[in-house]
């Protein structure tokens, strides 16, 4: 029996460890910036209602409770401009990562068929296509730079990670448009999309790139960002009614069920805008000081106009720039962990505490 993990490559953020211990010998402690995971308090509702759906013997089912879907159809229509939108056009799953990773398995892809996503991407996106036996390509840009025979799943990305990139309502869509003229399946990974700081984010369930139909249009959300709720796994997707049914009967079988508590839990945080704009508050006076330490150190910062991360350079090898940082008790990622294009930026996250980034900035002066 052949080992499936011989067809991934190596795990990257063990490479960092050597640069880890560099940073974490520095007298004051690291400041770690790297892999951009929440810091701040889960918001006391969400915990409330955590706390209340304790008792849960029972099992939770895959489509989640009434209410959960009540709560994400209200929020796309809310938050996303979504209309028109039924229980049919929403599914929770267990985490974003999970999603992304084990999409191209449950849509039936295998050997001869591609996957298509930004060359600066997020790993996750090209180890969903290599555990399935998919070939994984990149883009610059998916309408000039891949043929559609054979592809089966484009992934889009806006804001990016690791670059914040925000793409036009105009541009997605144009790809929309030119994918279902192809009959290719787009997935929009949009788990930053209320993290907006210089450009304001746009579904592609909006109507004005969805054309208020949503065939062949599927959207990515997570709550770990927004909500600080990274170990609670709570996310969803929306879209496209005949492609989530299929995924909901395939998880079904699988046993894919997002906890019960954390059902209620999420109910919670999507009913809450206070907490989201008292995080957004927290991120942006982080992102300012980061930035501008940064740019007086001598890195330059490209787009960065959303996300929880600024993408820099010092126009030197990544690891040149992380092997800087360390020294300085300041660790960040490489960016070629996000592809060959991110040779020479590192991605810093501005997730850690009001104290830690007040320590990186003291450094970097």
């Amino acid at each position: 029996m052949s080992a499936v993990s011989s067809r991934l490559p190596v795990f990257p953020w063990d490479k960092l460890e050597p640069y880890k211990a560099t940073a974490a010998a520095h007298p004051d402690g690291i400041v770690d910036l790297s892999v951009g995971t929440p810091v701040d308090p889960v918001p006391e509702p969400v915990r409330r209602a955590l706390a209340d759906a304790a008792d849960s013997p029972g099992y939770p089912t895959v489509w989640g409770t009434p209410a959960l879907r009540d709560a994400l159809v209200s929020w796309c229509e809310r938050r996303l401009g979504a209309v028109s939108f039924a229980h049919a056009n929403v599914l929770p799953v267990m985490g974003s990562k999970e999603l992304v990773a084990w999409l191209p398995t449950q849509l039936g892809l295998g050997a001869g068929d591609r996957v298509a996503y930004p060359r600066l991407a997020y790993p996750t996106y090209e180890a969903g296509a290599r555990l399935c036996g998919a070939e994984p390509v990149v883009y610059d840009d998916p309408v000039t730079d891949l043929d559609p025979s054979g592809l089966k799943l484009l992934w889009l990305n806006s804001p990016s990670n690791p670059t914040g990139r925000v793409l036009a309502r105009e541009e997605l869509a144009r790809v929309v448009a030119w994918a279902r003229g192809h009959g290719v399946p787009v997935f929009s990974d949009e788990c930053y999309l209320e993290l907006g700081w210089e450009a304001e984010p746009v579904s592609v369930l909006h109507p004005d790139v969805c054309g208020g139909t949503y065939e062949g249009v599927v959207s990515v959300h997570s709550l770990s960002k927004r909500s600080n709720l990274a170990g609670y796994r709570a996310a969803f997707v929306a879209g496209d009614a005949a492609v989530l049914g299929e995924l909901l009967t395939i998880r079904k079988h699988a046993g894919m069920m997002t906890p019960a508590p954390v059902q209620a839990a999420t109910v919670a945080a999507l009913g809450d805008d206070t907490h989201v704009a008292e995080q957004r508050a927290r991120y942006r006076a982080r992102r300012r000081a980061l930035r501008e330490a940064l740019l007086k150190h001598g890195f330059r910062i490209e787009h960065s106009e959303a996300s929880l991360y600024l993408w820099a350079t010092r126009d030197e090898p990544c690891w040149d720039s992380v092997a800087h940082l360390a020294e300085l008790g300041v660790l960040v990622a490489p960016g070629d962990f996000y592809g060959g294009a991110g040779e020479h930026f590192v991605r810093v996250a501005f997730t850690a505490t009001d104290e830690r980034v007040e320590a990186a900035v003291q450094r970097l002066g």
